[in-house]
């Protein structure tokens, strides 16, 4: 679908949209930045990310925080949404979900930069934080710290 301009139209904003099944099904919407040539953080957070241990198939939690300076396009906020949720019933381990989470936005959305920062809950009283970026982060852009506190336990 496509507008007066043929420029394509979100495919989810403002209909209904389906959970995908798998990320490689999940379609992620782009959109043109309406501050294109100005240097500004987007700061996406994801406290309640889940998916699935590829060995024992147990659930395994996260607490996404994704980074990104915009080029010529921005990720639209649903889409977005449902490819995080289409993890749900995936299977990979922390260190191939949280980069490729990174590496598909990065590959796709073509920002001037972008981070990732996987914190994975415990299992086996072990927590994983995982963390990921394109490159150094350019000269002028303020880059808050991620604001995830370490894990603690019941402390």
């Amino acid at each position: 679908m496509t507008d007066d301009t043929n420029t394509p139209l979100p495919l989810h904003l403002g209909r209904h949209s389906a959970l995908p099944a798998s990320p490689d099904e999940a379609v992620l919407d782009y959109v043109p930045n309406p501050r294109a040539g100005t240097l500004f953080l987007v700061r996406f957070a994801a406290p309640e990310f889940t998916s699935l241990c590829p060995v024992t198939g147990q659930p395994d939690f996260a607490h996404l925080v994704i980074d990104y300076a915009p080029g010529e396009t921005i990720v639209e906020s649903k889409s977005l949404k449902l490819f995080l949720g289409s993890f749900r019933n995936h299977a990979g381990f922390h260190e191939d979900v949280t980069v490729g989470i990174g590496q598909r936005l990065f590959g796709e959305m073509q920002p001037r930069w972008l981070r990732i920062g996987g914190y994975w809950y415990p299992r086996g009283g072990i927590p994983i934080d995982v963390f990921w970026q394109s490159g150094p982060a350019p000269e002028g852009l303020w880059v808050p710290d991620q604001g995830v506190a370490p894990y603690r336990g019941r402390g």
